[in-house]
């Protein structure tokens, strides 16, 4: 008789060792996956921040990214010759799903200004849609996610140079008297 029971506890004793590993397994890629590449908690600074060689200044922007339970706060930066103060959003939103991102702040002309972009789906770089270069909406703003804060700032690339204008066509002269008029 109690070699039946031994053998009933090492089968219950399989089957719950056998539930577990399956029940571990099929959890274990949901509880581990970062959607958007962007964790949940923590602190993540995206930054294209770069050195002017010919002047000397930094030129770029820096966004920190706070996670809380409660809420995300975002403090950016942004240059005009010089780092500016850091400037708290007072509206952020991410979708953890999609990576889409956008805030607003308030800029030093008083005026609300709202950046909206993405993450990859690594977590490795912000996109913000806008106006890079000078205007041109085409160019959006790329920063990556910074890791090594003691690593020295890259050198600037500037703006590629817009393309020109097609010439306007000639504008027709006096007439010469071989056109017919058109009645």
């Amino acid at each position: 008789m109690s070699h039946l029971k031994s053998s009933r506890n090492t089968v219950v004793l399989a089957a719950l060792l056998l539930a577990g590993a399956t029940g571990a397994g099929a959890a274990t890629p949901a509880k581990s996956k970062k959607p958007a590449g962007l964790e949940r908690y923590g602190v993540a600074v995206y930054s294209d921040l770069c050195l002017q060689k010919d002047r000397g200044e930094i030129g770029g922007q820096r966004v920190t990214l706070h996670r809380f339970a409660e809420a995300d706060a975002v403090v950016y930066e942004f240059t005009a010759g010089a780092l500016s103060m850091p400037i708290v959003a007072s509206d952020v939103n991410i979708d953890d799903a999609s990576g889409a991102f956008d805030f607003t702040i308030e800029g030093p002309d008083n005026e609300e200004r709202t950046f909206k972009g993405n993450f990859s789906k690594d977590g490795k770089t912000l996109t913000l849609a806008g106006d890079y270069c000078g205007g041109n909406a085409s160019m959006p703003m790329k920063l990556s996610r910074i890791t090594d804060f003691g690593k020295p700032l890259k050198a600037c690339t500037p703006c590629p140079a817009e393309p020109k204008a097609p010439a306007a066509p000639p504008t027709p002269g006096p007439a010469s008297g071989n056109e017919t008029p058109v009645s």
